[in-house]
Order: C-alpha cells, then sequence, then structure tokens
C-alpha cells in the first residue's frame, strides 16, 4: 500500500513515452515502416542533448583544461610487446597515469585502442597484473585484453579512469591500499554539486587521451577504436557516441536496457546522469555509435547487465543499424560465462575492423566535446 515501486514504474513509462514522442516529432526515430529523411539530423539533436545531459562542455570543465605534458615513466619489452608507463595531464591538478602496449616490431603506423577497465584495481587489471604491478595468478575477470588487443597488431592505450587504482582520493589510498575499494561516489556528488558528472569527466577525460593518441607517431589517426568493459562500457560507449574519431567500438558486459540493468539493481553512480531518460532508453544511446561498427559481448549468466535485457538492446540496435544501411557493421556475442571479457571473437573483430582498408573513409570528426 505504501510502496512507492508503481509510482516509479509510472514514472518510467511515462518518461519514455513522452520522449519517444519527442524524438518522433524531431525525426530522430522512424515512424512504422516510414523513412525519416532527417534521422542524421534527428541522431544529431540527440548526441547534443546526450552531451549537455553529462556536462562534458560545462564550463567548470573548460576552465580546468590543461596541456597533456606527456611524460614517459617506464619502458620495457614483454615478449614482441613494448609496454611503457607514462602520464599525461587533463585538467589542472590531474594526472593520468597510463600503459601504452604496442609490437616491438612494426613496419608502419598502427590502429590504436582506447582500452577502458571497469571496476577493480584500476588500469593494471587491463594487463593481468595486481594492485601492486606484479603479474596475477589468474587472469580475472578483465581477462588481460590490454595485451590480448595489442598482440594482434594494436597500439593499446590503458588511461587509469578517475576514482580507481593510483586515481582514487586520498583518504582511500592511505586505508586500502590493494584498490579494493573505490572514490567514485565521493567524487561525483562533488561533481554534481559543482554542475557537472563523473560520468562527464571520465567521458572527457577518454577524449583527452585520443588526443594524446594523436601525438603518437606509432598510431593511425584514421583508425582508433575503443574497448569498454563494464563501468568501462559507458565511458568508450558514450565516447564513441560524441567523438566521431573513434571508428570502431567493443562493448563487453554493459550494453543493456535502463529499466532491466541500470534502475533494477545497485551500480556505480556515473550511470545516474540526471534527464538521461527524458532523452532516450540505453540502447537508443548506443545507437549514436551508428554507421560505426559496434560489437557487444555479454555473459549468458552476468548477473550485473542480465542477458534478457541486453538481447532488447541488440534487437533495437539492429533496427537502428537497419534505419543507417549499416546493418554488417553490427555484431554480437553472447558467450557462456559471467560479468567478464571474453575475447574468444571480440579481440579479431576490433582488429579486423580497424585494419579495415574503408575504415578511413567512415564519417569524418564532426564535432568536439572538448570545451
Amino acid at each position: 500500500m505504501w510502496s512507492p515501486d508503481q509510482f516509479l514504474s509510472s514514472l518510467y513509462d511515462r518518461t519514455l513515452k513522452e520522449s519517444l514522442s519527442r524524438r518522433l516529432s524531431e525525426g530522430q526515430v522512424k515512424r512504422g515502416n516510414r523513412p525519416t529523411p532527417s534521422l542524421p539530423e534527428g541522431q544529431g539533436r540527440l548526441r547534443e542533448a546526450v552531451v549537455a545531459a553529462t556536462g562534458m562542455r560545462s564550463e567548470l570543465l573548460a576552465q580546468e583544461r590543461a596541456p597533456l605534458e606527456p611524460e614517459l615513466l617506464e619502458r620495457t619489452e614483454q615478449g614482441d610487446l613494448i609496454v611503457e608507463k607514462l602520464a599525461y595531464t587533463t585538467y589542472t591538478g590531474l594526472r593520468v597515469p597510463t600503459y601504452a602496449l604496442y609490437p616491438r616490431d612494426r613496419t608502419d603506423r598502427l590502429p590504436a585502442v582506447l582500452a577502458c577497465h571497469g571496476h577493480g584495481i584500476g588500469q593494471r587489471a587491463a594487463l593481468g597484473l595486481d594492485a601492486a604491478g606484479a603479474v596475477a595468478d589468474e587472469p580475472g575477470i578483465h581477462n588481460r585484453f590490454a595485451i590480448e588487443l595489442a598482440s594482434r597488431g594494436l597500439f593499446v592505450l590503458v588511461p587509469e579512469i578517475i576514482g580507481f587504482g593510483d586515481r582514487r582520493l586520498q583518504a582511500d589510498l592511505d586505508a586500502d591500499p590493494l584498490a579494493s575499494t573505490y572514490s567514485c561516489l565521493p567524487i561525483a556528488l562533488q561533481l554534481l554539486l559543482c554542475g557537472t558528472t563523473l560520468a562527464g569527466l571520465r567521458i572527457n577525460e577518454a577524449a583527452i587521451a585520443l588526443d594524446y593518441l594523436e601525438t603518437r607517431e606509432e598510431v593511425d589517426h584514421r583508425r582508433i577504436g575503443a574497448f569498454g568493459f563494464s563501468g568501462g562500457g559507458l565511458i568508450a560507449s558514450l565516447t564513441a557516441a560524441a567523438d566521431a574519431r573513434v571508428r570502431a567500438a567493443v562493448l563487453c558486459g554493459y550494453a543493456n536496457t535502463y529499466k532491466g540493468s541500470i534502475l533494477d539493481r545497485p551500480h556505480c553512480v556515473d550511470n545516474y546522469v540526471p534527464g538521461m531518460l527524458q532523452l532516450a532508453e540505453q540502447p537508443d544511446i548506443l545507437g549514436l555509435i551508428a554507421p560505426r561498427p559496434l560489437f557487444i559481448e555479454s555473459g549468458l549468466s552476468d548477473t550485473v547487465f542480465p542477458i534478457q535485457s541486453t538481447r532488447e538492446a541488440i534487437l533495437r540496435l539492429q533496427t537502428i543499424y537497419g534505419e543507417h544501411g549499416a546493418e554488417g557493421l553490427l555484431d554480437y556475442d553472447l558467450f557462456p560465462g559471467g560479468h567478464e571479457i571474453s575475447g574468444r571473437r571480440s579481440y579479431d573483430w576490433l582488429a579486423s575492423r580497424l585494419w579495415a582498408a574503408d575504415v578511413s573513409d567512415l564519417p569524418p570528426q564532426s564535432m568536439s566535446i572538448i570545451p
């Protein structure tokens, strides 16, 4: 009798109904089977609205933007790969520790991948390292994906996402040297009070990582992709949605619906962007990546992003890619497993897409999300 369940369910339904009505009138989606000539324009309006909702272009962040000032900290050889530890600046007072991995023997510029790790100990997990930087006994849910991608001839950049690993608040660093806790909530709350979001800051830092990639002589700037797992899937998807420098994207353990996952169970606070449901459900947000290549990977037993809602998201994305005439550029793999990276198809898919002759013919960068 006193539970707010019915109210919240009705609020969700009404919010999406009003969103769909507005998007139909603006030509963001098709009406029935009739083609919508203004689909690209409608997609552009949705993209701008997502950028605004996340605070990516906030004046606050613009005032704090700082030069990259990259610095190489260490360079080693691990088998056929070169592994660099480096750092660069995003905003005043924000220095980003980063790994770069690429083949030791190369004859030309390489396609590059922005690798966005998920929750855990931070960037080290993407290389299969423990919190101290030593090789872990088990690959863990990240499955050493950065090494796997680099071994396929790609230049892989792994920035530490703010709030994890070495980029936690000092109190968390002091209390938990093993990095099993995160600083997401306190950082997000202060950013909200200052008029922006944790998602917006993380996405902007990802876009600045793309800026850094463009400074590397080893990288073919026309062939940059993104690979994101779990919370890194949020960052990779919205960075790709807003920044066309990302020519292909892989999302692991993330693609779903807000109703089926984000609103159904506890998640990191960066998933809760004010007003996002007024714009669209998650699959339509992911559809902003179209017509660029997109690969969805998810475990059949994933309890964080349930498979039933992932299937719903894929069906909607198939419709969106069909509307763009790009059906063949969307692919997926639902593998036996849980909330983890599989890579049984996604690694090779991304490498083949970025090496493809026509990847540089995709639409050029049309907007910058960085103030």
